[in-house]
């Protein structure tokens, strides 16, 4: 195909971008907007001049891929209708309110023989992608994810929200089996935790400490990896990385010191990672091949969220 026939669905905070990012890339033709508020779909149709629609099914037969980008728990439904009628579709995180959802959705793909994407777009940030080329051996990954309280986001705590951007990268680096899950939780603002720190233990031996919150006054993305022969240190807001490692001195110093500890940036070209997303699921499209992030690695990090905030409200949840 020369142009994939691409539609958004939700055209909020976050779907009115991917709609930007179709209408920037020279492959893709964006055959029109979903949203259920009428005047918000007109609004980005108009600027991305494509057409807008209310309902979802109106874009069926009309295009060739579509991104969900509507509330959690309509993700399910939509991304099921999509996916039987063989529309390639990207769904963003979590992939869907159950696990048991998740995996109908991969089944009902791989038995259409249609690509299914899920959008946990810090895969596709490129520090990120050059730090997975340095990690051989991690022992120890401490992640912080620390942000303001939005009120936009109702259904949803702050592991299935925030958290499961780490819990998806870690489960990737690590690659070994859980053995065992701490959890401790506070809801501060909203019905759901607000702030969770998880410690998970992985039979490799690999320990992770990961924090999130949406109650700190600060945007903090940061994720720390430790390993026999080196120390690796990630911002995922800046994309910027620093590795840490052993060198051997030309000369003991006086003292007894044969080492030194050598700091060095590691360059790395920043680009868009919602643009690099998008552009790989098109790709993904035209050439039938499985993505980045399939519905596989989706269903994992949405099983370990959901642990994790069924300890954190079962065990120590705060009030």
């Amino acid at each position: 195909m020369d142009k994939v026939r691409v539609g958004v669905i939700g055209v909020g905070h976050l779907g009115q971008h991917h709609a930007r990012i179709y209408n920037e890339l020279n492959d893709v033709e964006l055959v029109g907007v979903v949203d259920i508020i009428p005047k918000v779909a007109k609004k980005i149709a108009k600027t991305n001049k494509t057409k807008a629609y209310t309902n979802y099914v109106d874009l069926l037969g009309k295009i060739d891929a579509v991104s969900i980008a509507v509330p959690t728990k309509y993700h399910y439904e939509i991304a099921k209708y999509f996916l039987e009628n063989k529309t390639h579709s990207l769904v963003e995180k979590p992939i869907t309110s159950t696990v048991e959802q998740a995996q109908e959705l991969v089944n009902i793909a791989h038995s259409n023989n249609t690509i299914l994407q899920v959008g946990h777009i810090e895969r596709f940030n490129a520090a990120v992608m050059k730090m997975k080329t340095l990690v051989t051996e991690p022992k120890f990954i401490e992640s912080h994810r620390l942000g303001s309280y939005d009120p936009r986001v109702k259904d949803i705590g702050v592991v299935l929200d925030n958290m499961i951007h780490d819990l998806d990268i870690i489960l990737q680096l690590v690659n070994s089996k859980i053995k065992s899950i701490e959890a401790v939780g506070v809801a501060v603002f909203s019905e759901w935790e607000d702030l969770a720190n998880a410690r998970i233990k992985f039979a490799n031996g690999c320990i992770a400490n990961i924090t999130a919150s949406r109650i700190y006054p600060e945007k903090m993305r940061k994720i720390r990896i430790f390993q026999p022969d080196a120390y690796i240190s990630l911002n995922y807001i800046n994309q910027e990385m620093e590795v840490y490692r052993k060198k051997p001195l030309k000369k003991r110093r006086k003292d007894g010191i044969s080492i030194a500890i050598e700091r060095r940036k590691i360059r790395v070209k920043k680009e868009e990672p919602l643009k690099l997303e998008l552009a790989h699921f098109v790709d993904c499209v035209k050439k039938g091949i499985e993505p980045m992030v399939t519905g596989e690695h989706a269903r994992d990090a949405l099983e370990l969220a959901l642990e994790i905030t069924d300890l954190v409200r079962k065990g120590q949840y705060v009030v």
